[in-house]
Parts: C-alpha cells; structure tokens; sequence
C-alpha cells in the first residue's frame, strides 16, 4: 500500500477477482438448489467468499491497528458504505417496485382480460387460486397458498426484535464515543443476540408457511413475492449478524476508540438499514398483504 495525506493507492491483489468468483458459483448453486439441485456448488461459492471476506478484511484491520490509514482513505471508506447501503436501497427499491406492479397495476389488466383467463376469475391480493387450479381443481401441480401469515404473530414480534436492535447497536455507540468499553461490549453482545433470534423466528415462519399454510415458492405470485422480499431480508439480517459479530470480537480484543471505529459504525449503518428495509416489509407485505 502507497499513501501519503492526499492520495492512496492500494497494492496489487488477487482478493477482487477471488470475491466475485466466490459470488458467481455461490449465485449459480444458490439457482440450482432452488430448482431441486445440490447444495454443494453454493455451499462452496459461500466458502470461497468467506474465505476471502476473513482474507481481505484482516488485512485492512492489520493496516488500522498499525496506523497505516490516512484521513484520505478514512474517507474513502465511508463513502464506500454508503454507495453500498446505496445499491442495496435500489435493490430492495425493485423487489417493492414489482410487488406495487403486481398489486396496483397489473391488476387492472387481468382485470380487463378476465375473459381470456377463467371464468369467473376476480383479482385479489393475495391470490389463492392460480391459472393451473382454476384448470385442473385439485389435481393441480402449483397451488395457490391456503392461507397466509398472521401478521401480528411472528412477524411483529420480528419488528419488534428489529426495533429494539437499533436501540441496543446506537447505545452500544453512545457507550464507544464516552470510551465506555464495558457497556459497548455489553449492548453490541445484546445486539448480536437479537439478530440471531430474529432469524429463528423467521425460520420457524417459513416452517409454519411451507407445513401449516401450502404457502412456498411455487404458491402463485403472491408466494412468489413474499419469499422473494422476505427471503432476501433475512439473507440480509444473516450478513448484519455476522459484521455486528465480528466488531463484538474486535471489541472484546480492545479495539476502536471514539474517534478510531469505522468498522463498528459501518456495521451499525448497515444495521440500521436492514431495520428500516424490514419496518417496511411489515407495513406492505404483512399488514396490507393480509
């Protein structure tokens, strides 16, 4: 690494083109496995990829802790962040956009075309009854969900896990800028476990969605849809736990200062986020959905 007050350049490295390899088979196994293959391919991109993860972020907590940085790269880094908080806003901005699409917009052409569908064919959100049931009855391959989530079960004691989350992570800041180690310790520690137990809790939904409710991807669009937000949220609270999880070890080894803790406060944004992505998810996909 080159770097002086006013200019930064990274060495040379192999670390890029290993993470976006990692990506690529880990997106490839992940479409695979959902269409009934193995899987080993995606389980394997994930190892690749957390291999480099560990890699390359070590090499950056190393160059830190030696007072490599300058307030240049400093800089750098957070505007780093909040391009990729950025992308993932726009990313979450097309997954709503296509459940708007679906709800308010496409329904007034099926609505105008219901002739050509099946005879007495009503649009309603959710939809339980799709094309091929309306066809073969019972005997139907896809079958629109018996029923759907109860919204004020777990997925509000979700939001409110979520909510209480922000707290504890912006107390657990509040404590590192007063150069209270004990109590960030203690609150980051706090925060980390709620996000573990959120993500049992949406296990547990998708069991009762997929055992109790015929709620599953091939379940029409509106099962389609839910899966799709709510699947690629919890894939997002996963990535938060684990960046939370390793400032907690970080912290335990008496890292950050109040004025030295990007990567704790990188963390905490990304946090925040996925809370506010998710406060989103209970209005329009849980609450309105219903």
């Amino acid at each position: 690494m080159a770097t002086d007050s006013n200019y930064y350049v990274p060495e040379s490295s192999k670390l890029p083109i290993l993470t976006a390899t990692g990506l690529g088979i880990a997106a490839y196994g992940a479409g695979s496995w959902v269409q009934g293959g193995s899987a080993m391919v995606f389980l394997l991109g994930s190892l690749l990829l957390a291999f480099v993860l560990y890699s390359w972020f070590s090499i950056v907590i190393r160059e830190n802790r030696a007072g490599m940085n300058s307030d240049q790269l400093k800089r750098s880094y957070v505007w780093g962040i909040s391009w990729f908080i950025f992308s993932e806003v726009m990313f979450f901005a097309a997954f709503f956009g296509a459940l708007f699409y679906v709800r308010f917009v496409s329904s007034a052409h099926l609505e105008a075309s219901a002739d050509l569908l099946w005879n007495g064919f009503e649009f309603s959100w959710p939809l339980f009854t799709t094309p091929d049931m309306a066809v073969a009855g019972e005997a139907a391959k896809f079958k629109g969900p018996e029923a759907i989530i109860d919204p004020w079960h777990l997925p509000l004691i979700n939001t409110i896990i979520l909510l209480v989350s922000s707290v504890t992570v912006h107390f657990a800041h509040t404590a590192l800028k007063k150069d209270n180690r004990k109590m960030f310790n203690s609150w980051l520690a706090i925060t980390v476990v709620l996000g573990v137990v959120f993500l049992f809790f949406q296990v547990e939904e998708y069991i009762e969605a997929y055992r109790d409710l015929g709620l599953t991807l091939e379940s029409g669009i509106y099962g389609t849809t839910f899966f799709l937000l709510t699947g690629f949220h919890g894939a997002h609270v996963t990535l938060g736990t684990f960046m939370l999880l390793i400032q907690l070890l970080r912290g335990l080894k008496g890292h950050f200062s109040h004025d030295d803790a990007f990567g704790f406060e990188a963390s905490s944004w990304y946090w925040h986020f996925v809370d506010v992505v998710w406060a989103g998810l209970f209005i329009f996909v849980y609450v309105l959905g219903s």
